[in-house]
């Protein structure tokens, strides 16, 4: 059986890890496009959309198909932002000897 005090150790420095790494999401920045690069959006870690660019060719189009592209392009931004969290915090409990059956939240 794992020593208490072992697994304490390791709990205070994978929470230590984790606000870590959750800062360095936050601080993230991250591109998402659609149309081809015809829209392109940045967000930060936190979802906050920093920047949107739209491509001059694109304002002969119908107001539909903008509005699409730009829901398209922060759609984008957001998938790429959930899989990079996924890498950074799931790779926190890589070596813990954690008790058999124990899962992690994240």
């Amino acid at each position: 059986m794992t020593d208490l005090n072992e697994i304490m150790k390791q709990a205070k420095q994978m929470q230590e890890q984790f606000q870590k790494a959750q800062q360095d999401l936050a601080n993230l920045v991250i591109e998402g496009e659609s149309g081809a690069g015809l829209v392109r959006v940045s967000m930060n870690g936190r979802h906050d959309v920093v920047k949107v660019n739209l491509s001059d060719a694109l304002m002969a189009e119908e107001k539909e198909v903008v509005e699409d592209l730009i829901a398209a392009a922060i759609n984008d931004a957001v998938r790429k932002l959930e899989e990079k969290s996924k890498e950074s915090l799931g790779g926190l409990a890589h070596g813990m000897k954690l008790p058999e059956g124990f899962k992690l939240p994240f």
